[in-house]
């Protein structure tokens, strides 16, 4: 099942500075809290295994445990930026709030713990009304936070296949462009602009093109057309039950306690339990036992059973 990612357009919309490996961070974080069916709250401390970097990213084990460790760091000062209307005057409002009030690093095992902060928390959740939805696989091969940022902005208007006019300023904003950066707009075009959309345009689901509107001599802003990319019909290959081994190697270390959790419930397990542990003991060496291809094979029907996912 592909991994769902879902912002409220008023956080997309925002004006904020993430780099490209915090941005992940944040949308791994999301993504896997949804796959799992926990949700976020302004409670939940959230996990993103080194494994799930790798996997998504396409990245080595060396690598994801370095940047992760420092994003972990990096995160916890980083700042949001956005707009709303006060229901009470109708005026607009801006508000700035940390992404996260809390953050660590495990460092052997590499997992990054992140709780956001009560603020941020409906701004991802809230699906009742201006939202976009998409699917992590679109950006996993995106290399440029700009890319990320501009492809966000682009699908809240998809339906439409076209942008209202963005003005410059707020563009370079929301974009992660700070004040000192690229002022002239040739560096602005050649170093964030074009080489996002080239991204964009090559490794995702959707096309587009710009349109820059000016005022006077001087570029004032920019607007967007986009199509969505023909779909090719999945071949037989693609539709066919993934081998055991190939479902083996593609289980993270977040599904795999998940469903651990699972199968020590299901009756058909008791031949496996030990008869004196508890359920989250028993759980816990489920996990352990999932790590054989042997055990792993063995027991995928009983995976198959609570929702394990094999095509």
């Amino acid at each position: 099942m592909a991994e769902l990612v879902v912002k409220d357009n008023a956080l997309i919309q925002a004006s904020y500075t993430l780099d490209m490996v915090e941005q992940r961070l944040i949308l791994l974080a999301i993504a896997e809290a949804r796959e799992t069916g926990h949700g976020i709250t302004e409670n939940s401390l959230l996990e993103v295994h080194a494994s799930s970097y790798i996997n998504t990213f396409n990245v080595e084990k060396h690598t994801a445990y370095t940047v992760l460790r420092e994003a972990s760091k990096s995160l916890f000062d980083r700042y949001v930026t956005y707009h709303d209307i006060n229901p009470k005057t109708g005026k607009d409002r801006s508000f700035h709030c940390r992404w996260v009030d809390k953050i660590g690093y495990e460092q052997h095992s590499g997992i990054v713990f992140l709780r956001f902060t009560q603020d941020i928390v409906p701004l991802i959740t809230r699906l009742e009304e201006n939202f976009t939805k998409y699917e992590l696989q679109q950006v996993s091969r995106l290399t440029s936070s700009y890319a990320i940022r501009l492809y966000e902005l682009l699908i809240q208007w998809r339906s439409n296949g076209k942008t209202p006019l963005f003005d410059l300023l707020t563009f370079r904003q929301q974009l992660g462009v700070e004040a000192h950066q690229y002022k002239t707009m040739s560096n602005f075009k050649t170093y964030v602009l074009d080489f996002a959309l080239k991204q964009v345009n090559e490794l995702t689901d959707i096309t587009a093109k710009y349109e820059q509107h000016k005022q006077g001599r001087s570029i004032s802003g920019f607007s967007f057309t986009l199509k969505q990319k023909k779909t090719i019909s999945p071949s037989i290959e693609q539709k066919r039950e993934a081998t055991p081994l190939e479902l083996f190697s593609r289980m993270t270390d977040k599904q795999r306690h998940f469903f651990a959790n699972k199968l020590s419930e299901l009756h058909e397990m008791g031949n496996y339990s030990q008869g004196t542990e508890s359920f989250e003991q028993f759980a816990v060496r489920i996990a352990e036992m999932l790590k054989d291809q042997n055990t792993f094979q063995e027991l995928l029907p009983h995976l198959k059973k609570v929702g394990f996912q094999t095509a």
